[in-house]
Order: C-alpha cells, then structure tokens, then sequence
C-alpha cells in the first residue's frame, strides 16, 4: 500500500458514505458515524491493512479541526435551560466517568506506567468521545501503541454496549427505574432544547467554507500562542486553548448562525471515525495488551454501574438515564439511533445538546483526571 492511499480514502470513503445514508433509507438508518467506523474497522481486519502511522496522524488532524466547528453552533443558554433531570442525570455520568477511571486507574498504578494518562484518555471517551480520548493522549503524550491498544479494546466494547442500549437496555432499567413521562408542551420543549444545526437544512458551501476558515484561525492561533507562551507548540495548552476559542466564539452571534459550521465538523468528524476505525486491529488485542483490554472493560462498566447507581439514588427515569450514557459515551452522532430505539422522541433535542457539551467538558474533565492521579 503507498503512503498516499490512507489520505485518498479519508477523502473518499467518508463522503460517499455520507452520499449514500442520505439517498438510502436503510443506511439512513444505521447512520453515516457507525457506517464509517465500520468500514475502517473492515479495512483494519482486512488483508489490505498497514500504514498505521498514516491513519494515526489523518485522526489527529481532524480534531482539533472537528472540535471548534462542532461548538460554534452551541448555545450555552441551552446548557443550562434544559431539565433538571437531564442536566442531574449528565453531571452524574460526568462524575461516573471520573470515579471509575479513577478507581481503575489507582488498581492498574503497578500493571502500567501509563496508568493516569490511561485514566485521563478514558474520561475523555466517556464524557465527550473518541476524538476527545484522541487530543487528550496526544497532549499527555502517550505511547502510540498504548493509544491503538485502547482505541481498538474501546470499539470492541462500545460496540457491545451499544448493541445493549439498541436492543434490551430499556426493558431492564424499567425493573429498577421510573418510566420516562413526556413533559407538558413537549412539542415545543423539544424544539427549544435541540441544537438547531441538527435540524436545519443544508448550509450555503459559502459559510461552511467561512466556518471552517475560523476553525483554522483557532487552531493556528492556539499553536501560536502555546509557541509564544512555550517556545513550542504544547499540545496540551492548544488543545484547551482551541477548545475555550471554539466555546468563546459560540458566543458571537455572527459566528453562531454560521450555517454550515456544525455540518462541516460533522464531515471532519466521519473522516475521523474512518481512521480510527481502520486504527482499531482487534488482533492488537492479545499478550500484554489484555491489561489495557481489561482497563477500558472495567472502566466503562463501572462507569455505567455508577450512572445507574445514581440515577436510581436520585429517581432519575430510564429513558433520561439512557439517552445521557448515549450523550457522553458516544456523542451527538448516536442519540437518533438510541432515541429511536428507545421510542421517545422528545429526548433528541436535549441529547444532541448534552453531547455537544460532552465534547467539550470532556477535554477538561479527563486532563484534571489524569492530572489528580499522576505519580
């Protein structure tokens, strides 16, 4: 395989996927994110595989694009406008997260040295998604084989839970947890709680060009100041440096309406479940790497245990437990799919919300992780 070929089907692969879920009501379905997973994760398992370097760094670059062009459209009002029990049941994943990583990460101290960057990486994952476990083992500088290992035991099982939350999730929280009631004027409620870019029509390619340009900015003017700052290019300043510019600009209204902007960062973010769908090798998953196949089986576990746990605690209802596990583990992409199955519409809205604010509480939350339990 020539070294150009990882770029060409980035380029390729995710677009015509795209094309297709829009034009065939079955992929529609499925969803263009999982559709792209699993054709790089194909790729990966297949006799064409290799030149893991050049999917590693096409992942890298796309998100701290994918990042501030996801947020400009977010309205932080909203954050804080949504129900109490959504906002309760998604501090408590939060802090789910944090716990299990935590706990995790204190009984692995001495199977690995990477321990608390592990632990950080996972809270990531588990609060705002794949790419914010990406950025954050970048800025802590983890071992390449260490984040490979993850990314493929992490699809392995996110995709069992996910198989779980499509099919019998529901039926088995009811036994312990109150059913969801639709609120008064839902109709309403819904469409004020949902992120409007999920719901608008394709954007002018003008303003998706112009929101992208601003993305660039702020990529480049993260790398600038870490520079001025550092004398380098600190992966940890700009990545949270380009997240607060991508929050801070949510709040200009210009920038705001930008129409495009949330679906351009959609389409960086499926060239990025490409690549690291074709990084996720199952057959990395043996010998020694059955210690970080057990880290991420124990941390998500425990992580979903304690969000029950607390919902319960708290008599949150199943469905609003469900569709923020969906939020934080998974993302914006999954909440149609998981909403659908759970046949209550009236929580798309607010769970595209709360997975945008996943992606960006998740950077913060798993580098003051990692931070707290560094040796």
């Amino acid at each position: 395989m020539t070294s150009l070929l990882p770029f060409a089907l980035a380029a390729v692969v995710p677009l015509a996927i795209r094309f297709a879920c829009a034009r065939v009501k079955p992929l529609g379905a499925i969803g263009p994110v999982v559709l792209c997973y699993a054709a790089g994760i194909a790729w990966a398992n297949g006799p064409w595989r290799g030149e893991q370097d050049r999917w590693l760094q096409i992942s890298q670059l796309m998100v701290p694009l994918a990042i501030p062009l996801l947020l400009f459209s977010t309205e932080l009002k909203r954050w804080l406008g949504l129900a109490r029990s959504l906002m309760l049941s998604f501090a408590l994943a939060c802090v789910s997260a944090m716990a299990a990583a935590g706990l995790v990460g204190a009984l692995f101290r001495k199977a690995t040295d990477e321990y608390w960057k592990i632990a950080g990486m996972l809270v990531g994952v588990y609060v705002g998604g794949t790419a914010n476990m990406s950025a954050i083992g970048t800025a802590l500088g983890a071992r390449k084989e260490t984040f490979l290992v993850l990314n493929a035991s992490d699809v392995i099982v996110g995709g069992a839970y996910l198989l779980f939350l499509l099919t019998v999730a529901q039926r088995l929280l009811l036994v312990i947890l109150p059913k969801f009631v639709a609120p008064t004027g839902e109709e309403a409620s819904e469409n004020s709680a949902a992120p409007s870019p999920a719901l608008r029509a394709p954007s002018p390619m003008a303003e998706g060009l112009l929101a992208i340009g601003i993305s660039i900015a702020i990529v480049g003017g993260s790398a600038g100041m870490s520079w001025l700052l550092f004398g380098e290019v600190a992966p940890t300043f700009t990545l949270l440096s380009l997240t607060t510019l991508g929050i801070g600009a949510s709040i200009i209204g210009p920038v705001r309406r930008l129409a495009g902007s949330f679906e351009a960062g959609e389409l960086f973010l499926l060239v990025f479940c490409f690549a690291v769908g074709a990084l996720a090798d199952v057959r990395q998953v043996g010998g020694a790497s059955l210690t970080l196949f057990s880290f991420v089986v124990m941390c998500m576990t425990l992580s979903i245990v304690f969000h029950v746990a607390l919902s319960a605690l708290f008599k949150l209802d199943a469905d609003t437990t469900l569709i923020t596990s969906t939020a934080t583990i998974f993302g914006p992409p999954f909440i149609g799919p998981v909403a659908a199955a759970l046949k209550n519409r009236h929580l798309i809205g607010p769970g595209l919300t709360l997975g945008l604010a996943g992606i960006a509480l998740g950077t913060y939350l798993g580098l003051g992780t990692a931070w707290l339990l560094r040796p």
